[in-house]
């Protein structure tokens, strides 16, 4: 055999014992003709001291082991020598004394230094499976299979089949682009890799199924950003005879087992409810980052009558005044305000006001419009001190909102507020709005997808053609101001599916041509059923402490969708193309 332990698992109790070691050197040092090397392997290092007086021809071949070759050692456990245990290794009390040196696979020059930093992360993606050695990257694929054994354990447990649904299925409008695939067998048609397997796992309630689960796959071709990659994996849960209750209980204790698992702590359950209204009005996100104050606070009444025009024309017009109060943020630089003014024009506002108190002196050329009892009336609501800095916005609420949400999150980074963090603040967002206008395409688009059901109490509202005030049974479970997870009661009645279609913009042909299957299967008695579905990628981001999603999946994409270690996407041969039938744009005939 080629060991008989890991490199991680040997102790004081091992003293004495011979064992089989073997991995790759990590770290070799050479104190005068006595080799000390640290043997990596998955799951932790042991030291392997090389010494003339113990075996000299062993110690001999050992001058010439590089860093990451590929060994393997024989010898005897011993304790390392009084006052140079290292308490910080598992195994910092021993050493082995090898008897044999087998070098397996020699390495060449490497492409960079496992211990170092890079900033060159294509260099990383480039040469992946090398990356993958830094125990920091092994650790979280260890701590990514251990979330989806405990998925796969808890909703086995709680009645679920894990079922596979096609990878290649049909292209639909469902918010963001499909990755095509064309057909050899059928030319001028294609398959599209699903966004989520959501119509499948419908059809799975419709074939009496009842409890479904999958780690699945799914695509989406749309730009990418440090949560984002073009193929991701979500833990997607669908049930039947199910109401929104039953769907925060299953997650909450499916979440509760996976932290459990990965990091061995106890979450508290039940997790708090906000609505959306109350999200967006009081933390300017739908997925609110509570760890720290800065709450939005309403100004309207203030200044509803208010000399100044920009704060009491937003009023006029149905709009509102919203500040939040950063605190000890009076030393706002000039950077860090031409900063926080492009973020708040990024998001629909004209500008950024504020107000800083430094000397017992509110500083702002606004402050001259605001009368006394104005003036009472901020320092009373937002709680102002010596070296706080209020920033204010008016306009319409969703834009008033949102600009003060984004500003909130960036003051929160700049002043470190999570920094070294380990709170774990969950929470339900619920009664999303259940469509949105777009302007842009000039017509309804569903917040969540076309399949969302309306709150049974806004059902009326369909019929009366106010769909901006329609909310949904939607549902999305946070983490740290991260949205984990999102779902909803589906429509399972093919009169009221087909009323949502039209409301969005589908007429009757469409919705055979694109959507016939369900409808059909609607008609076949459809049971009630609803459910959700997480981030895997990103549930295991937040677990390990990672920025970004990458640092958790064994081979993603860099921020232009290319795999580099394998040149992918990539040209194909044109013979290819013509069994398919496709010519490439420019192509000569």
């Amino acid at each position: 055999m080629y060991r008989t332990h890991h490199c991680n698992e040997l102790r004081k109790t091992d003293i004495g014992r011979e064992v089989k070691l073997a991995g790759w050197v990590a770290v070799r040092r050479d104190h005068g003709g006595v080799i000390f090397i640290d043997l990596r392997d998955r799951e932790g290092l042991t030291q392997v001291v090389f010494r003339p007086e113990e075996n000299a021809e062993v110690a001999k071949q050992s001058h010439a082991l590089r860093m990451e070759d590929v060994i393997q050692v024989y010898g005897k456990v011993a304790p390392r020598l009084p006052g140079t245990e290292n308490p910080k290794l598992p195994t910092g009390d021993i050493e082995v004394l090898p008897q044999s040196l087998t070098i397996l696979n020699r390495a060449e020059n490497l492409p960079f230094q496992i211990d170092a930093e890079l900033s060159n992360e294509d260099l990383e993606l480039t040469y992946r499976y090398f990356d993958l050695r830094r125990p920091r990257l092994s650790r979280n694929l260890q701590i990514r299979h251990r979330v989806t054994q405990a998925t796969r354990q808890y909703l086995d447990s709680q009645g679920f089949l894990e079922i596979e649904t096609p990878i290649l299925s049909k292209s639909t409008p469902e918010g963001a682009r499909d990755f095509l695939v064309p057909s050899r067998l059928l030319p001028g048609k294609f398959y599209a890799l699903p966004q989520a397997p959501q119509q499948y796992k419908q059809l799975l309630m419709v074939a009496g199924i009842e409890k479904y689960f999958q780690i699945a796959k799914a695509f989406r071709d749309e730009d990418l950003r440090a949560d984002r990659q073009p193929e991701f994996t979500q833990i997607d849960i669908e049930a039947s005879f199910v109401m929104p209750n039953d769907i925060y209980t299953l997650t909450e204790g499916m979440l509760a087992a996976i932290f459990k698992a990965a990091r061995g702590i106890e979450i508290p359950l039940p997790f708090p409810r906000l609505t959306y209204r109350e999200a967006v009005n009081t933390f300017g996100s739908d997925k609110p980052d509570r760890r720290f104050g800065m709450r939005l606070v309403d100004l309207g009444e203030v200044f509803r009558s208010s000399q100044f025009k920009v704060f009491q024309g937003a009023l006029a017009e149905g709009g509102v005044v919203k500040a939040i109060n950063a605190e000890n943020f009076a030393g706002i630089t000039i950077g860090q305000v031409d900063e926080l003014t492009a973020i708040a024009k990024t998001f629909g506002a004209k500008g950024l006001a504020f107000i800083k108190v430094e000397n017992g002196e509110w500083k702002s050329p606004i402050v001259k419009f605001f009368s006394e009892a104005e003036k009472e009336a901020l320092h009373s609501k937002l709680e102002i001190a010596e070296g706080d800095c209020i920033f204010f916005a008016a306009g319409k609420w969703e834009i008033a909102c949102e600009v003060l949400g984004r500003i909130r999150l960036r003051v929160a980074e700049i002043q470190k507020l999570t920094a070294g963090s380990t709170d774990l603040d969950f929470l339900w967002v619920t009664d999303f709005p259940l469509m949105q206008w777009s302007a842009e395409e000039n017509k309804w688009n569903a917040v969540h997808h076309p399949f969302t059901r309306p709150k049974a109490e806004d059902l009326p509202l369909l019929d009366q053609k106010k769909f901006g005030e329609m909310r949904a049974d939607a549902y999305d479970v946070v983490l740290n101001g991260v949205e984990i997870g999102g779902g909803s009661v589906r429509i399972h009645e093919p009169e009221l599916q087909a009323k949502m279609f039209g409301a969005l913009g589908v007429n009757p042909e469409e919705q055979q041509a694109k959507f016939g299957h369900l409808l059909r299967a609607f008609r076949l008695g459809a049971p009630p059923h609803g459910g959700i579905a997480l981030g895997l990628d990103r549930l295991v981001m937040l677990i390990c402490g990672e920025n970004t999603i990458r640092e958790v999946m064994a081979f993603p994409k860099n921020n232009r969708g290319q795999e580099l270690m394998t040149h992918s996407p990539a040209e194909v041969d044109p013979r290819q193309l013509r069994e398919l039938g496709i010519k490439l744009s420019g192509e000569k005939k």
